[in-house]
């Protein structure tokens, strides 16, 4: 569980998050926040599920803050510190569903026995909403499975008339209607493998109810298991919830689905959203490009939640059993599932060595499904697989790659791992891009709005997504960046300039003086002034 902790006297927030033993109640990680604009940030951007907050502080009230927070969230847990044993107070906490009202100074076993409240209460909750009791009965009805397959003959773009969409909307019992709706597209990943047959399929719907719980509370939601292993959901707001910020709205509610099935279901997801679209026209063309961005931008990467970009999608035919039956190669390599393509390689050349080991032509037949799926997926990317595979082409061109198993074998694993080799360094480019455009803006609007949400919008990227790709790239997070910028050029300023403390805090992006001099002292250990009467003295010693 995460957890933060707001208060503007810094003191309090360091010593309560940085030395008691949170770890031993399950808190895997503690942010801390100096103001509750700043916790409201945080908010926006880490799947919080408690918050431990001071009620009074400059700006904003603790109890505003709980305010704010529920109409974001309804089940992040609050709880109140404070210096005041005013009744009016309490009650305006419990009002807003506070699980603890603590006066400060609290002792340890007050402090963690409202957390351990908290925490048994949040258990609870998504215990009921993850049981199995619960999956098992949905898995018994019939009507899932009718809209189930409603949902995939849109995605696979059946052509219906408006009424007969309509109408089977309406029998359903689906509160859907033409108009703006979007995509997810959500991959269970490797440590979900450890449920076989039955178990896989309660993770699958425990995994729904969750999704319900979490997205349904804005938008209707409709989801199925698709033919390459991912659970899609179609949202559309509903009509109570069309002011609530329809373009981030999505990110937020996926991020919580993501953390909560880790949390409670011990599993990672990867999740792909697409724009909003018009339904049902656009509806099979936004789910190929939703798919095409599992293989261009996540690939073996795990735990990611982005927005949607290219599209990509196609199908092949034949004779041989295990090179057809799904998921096909071309449906690995276009989810950039590349142990998986591998593996299915090994099996397809299993089945030749057992069954067709005297045929040349169930031999060129895998061939040319194997080829053709190789250069599918380099055209889908831009390129040509001669530009991508140089000197390993000829094999293919001259037909010797196809004129035994053993040759096939050899050439298609080291295509695949070329073709690999290639994405990888692909996406790598593309991040360094994204770094760079980011250190780039920063630079040049450190005195402007640097959040982290403006940074995304900039680059167009989920702020999470953008988060992980910096961390990979550069070993540190973008607000230590940005921080560290900030103090630099304050120190640069202060060494080299007779401007006043309060306009560098402007120029640097500290709209606060006061706070930025408490930014400053608590990196340096003194404040802005007295470290320029510092370095002039020095100076002035210097000189003499």
């Amino acid at each position: 569980m995460q957890m933060i902790i707001v208060d503007d006297e810094a003191h309090w927030v360091d010593n309560l998050a940085m030395h008691k033993p949170w770890h031993k109640l399950g808190i895997e990680q503690v942010h801390k926040a100096y103001s509750a604009h700043e916790a409201l940030q945080i908010l926006e951007t880490h799947p919080i599920d408690i918050v431990i907050s001071d009620i009074i502080m400059p700006e904003m009230t603790g109890i505003e803050l709980i305010e704010r927070i529920r109409i974001r969230d309804k089940k992040i847990k609050c709880i109140i510190l404070s210096g005041h044993s005013d009744f009016e107070y309490t009650k305006e906490a419990l009002r807003n569903q506070a699980v603890d009202y603590l006066l400060k100074p609290p002792t340890d076993d007050e402090l963690f026995g409202a957390v351990k409240a908290a925490i048994d209460q949040l258990n609870t909750e998504w215990e009921n909403i993850s049981s199995y009791e619960r999956t098992q009965y949905t898995l018994r009805e019939n009507l899932p499975l009718l809209r189930g397959q409603l949902l995939l003959d849109g995605l696979h773009g059946h052509r219906m008339p408006a009424d007969e969409w309509s109408r089977k909307l309406t029998n359903y019992g689906l509160p859907f209607s033409n108009g703006d709706c979007a995509l997810l597209l959500v991959r269970m990943e490797e440590d979900f493998e450890q449920y076989k047959n039955n178990g896989q399929q309660l993770m699958e719907y425990a995994i729904v109810n969750m999704a319900e719980e979490i997205i349904g509370e804005f938008t209707e939601v409709w989801g199925v298991k698709e033919e390459h292993g991912y659970l899609v959901f179609l949202l559309q707001l509903k009509e109570d919830c069309s002011d609530i910020g329809k373009e981030t709205i999505l990110e937020k509610l996926a991020i919580q689905l993501q953390y909560k099935v880790k949390q409670f279901l011990k599993g990672s997801l990867s999740i792909v959203m697409t724009e909003w679209f018009r339904f049902p026209e656009k509806l099979a063309d936004r789910y190929l490009k939703a798919l095409a961005y599992f293989r261009q931008i996540v690939g073996e990467e795990r735990e990611f939640v982005m927005r949607v970009g290219e599209l990509a999608q196609n199908d092949s035919h034949g004779t041989l059993d295990v090179i057809h039956m799904p998921p096909t190669l071309i449906n690995l390599l276009e989810a950039g599932r590349w142990d998986s393509a591998e593996e299915k390689l090994v099996t397809v050349f299993a089945e030749l060595d057992d069954k067709w080991s005297e045929s040349l032509e169930h031999c060129m037949e895998a061939g040319f499904l194997i080829a053709s799926s190789f250069a599918h997926l380099a055209h889908r990317n831009g390129h040509t697989l001669s530009n991508l595979l140089g000197p390993d082409i000829e094999p293919m061109q001259s037909g010797e790659a196809f004129s035994s198993i053993n040759k096939l074998r050899k050439w298609s694993i080291s295509v695949l791992g070329k073709l690999k080799e290639g994405a990888s360094n692909e996406i790598k480019d593309i991040r360094l891009l994204y770094v760079q455009k980011i250190q780039e803006f920063v630079e040049k609007n450190l005195h402007d709005d640097v959040s982290l949400r403006k940074l995304a919008d900039h680059v167009n990227l989920h702020p999470t997504h953008l988060s992980k790709i910096y961390k990979i790239e550069t070993g540190e997070g973008i607000s230590n960046y940005v921080s560290a910028l900030r103090m630099d050029r304050a120190c640069h300023l202060l060494k080299t300039t007779d401007k006043k403390v309060y306009e560098i805090s402007i120029e640097i992006g500290y709209l606060d003086p006061a706070y930025f001099i408490k930014v400053f002292k608590r990196q340096f250990g003194v404040t802005p002034q007295e470290y320029r009467d510092g370095i002039n003295n020095l100076t002035e010693s210097y000189e003499n």
